[in-house]
């Protein structure tokens, strides 16, 4: 059996991953700055072709312009490919409220409300706890900004756990990824390799986003059987 179009960009989508960390762990700038911006395209390309809200495809086209954006490594880049990172989340935000509406009940996978209160508060202190620690060491320009990111990306993770597990681990790791990249610019000790873990915590954390919606849509198999109408009658063979 041929793989259809969507497995094939599915495919594509993990070539080129394994080239854009192959690339980083090696050393290899000019891999990865050939591989980067084919991310988050394919993966739109592949969540489309699998009935993804246009949401979902705005959230990681915009992300597209966050990853091409920050392959610069001048201020005003950042800036911008923190907007437009920022407007994704908006995205996400939009469409996991939504979500949360229209889920039916009982559904597997489903944070129940307690459950994600408790990820809520949790989520608000790691914010004020992350956001007091890296204040001193950040540019004061990058100051407020940092922290009006930082509250929008807690909120879509915080978010993120309406869908369900797969959803809400992919918001976590978009929280560790940004971390990653926020420690590095109030020169906090890094790991070896740092740009390795932002990109595999950051590509996990999409692919999990998009997974976690895409468990959510009405399949054959999950719609519920059509009801006879009234008066009509069924008949069943043995």
């Amino acid at each position: 059996m041929r793989p259809d179009r969507g497995s094939l960009l599915l495919f594509a989508f993990g070539f080129a991953a394994a080239v854009d960390l192959g690339s980083l762990a090696l050393g290899l700038t000019p891999g990865h700055v050939v591989a980067k911006p084919l991310l988050m395209p394919l993966l739109a390309a592949y969540a489309y072709t699998r009935g993804a809200p246009r949401l979902l495809v705005a959230a990681l086209l915009f992300g597209w312009g966050g990853d091409v954006l920050l392959l610069s490594d001048a201020e005003p880049a950042f800036l911008a490919g923190m907007g437009s990172f920022a407007v994704g989340h908006v995205s996400y935000l939009v469409l996991f409220g939504r979500s949360g509406k229209s889920r039916r009940p009982g559904r597997p996978g489903r944070l129940g409300r307690p459950g994600r209160l408790a990820y809520g508060v949790a989520y608000g202190l790691a914010l004020v706890a992350a956001v007091v620690s890296l204040w001193p060491g950040l540019p004061a320009d990058l100051r407020l900004p940092v922290a009006g990111y930082s509250t929008l990306l807690t909120a879509m993770a915080w978010s993120a756990t309406r869908p369900g597990l797969v959803a809400g681990l992919g918001g976590a790791l978009f929280v560790v990824s940004d971390m990653l990249i926020a420690t590095g610019v109030a020169e906090w000790p890094q790991p070896p390799r740092p740009d390795l873990w932002i990109m595999l915590t950051y590509l996990a954390a999409q692919y999990l986003l998009v997974q976690g919606v895409l468990g959510t849509l009405d399949t054959p198999d999950t719609r519920p059987a059509p009801t006879p109408a009234d008066g009509e009658v069924t008949t069943s063979t043995a």
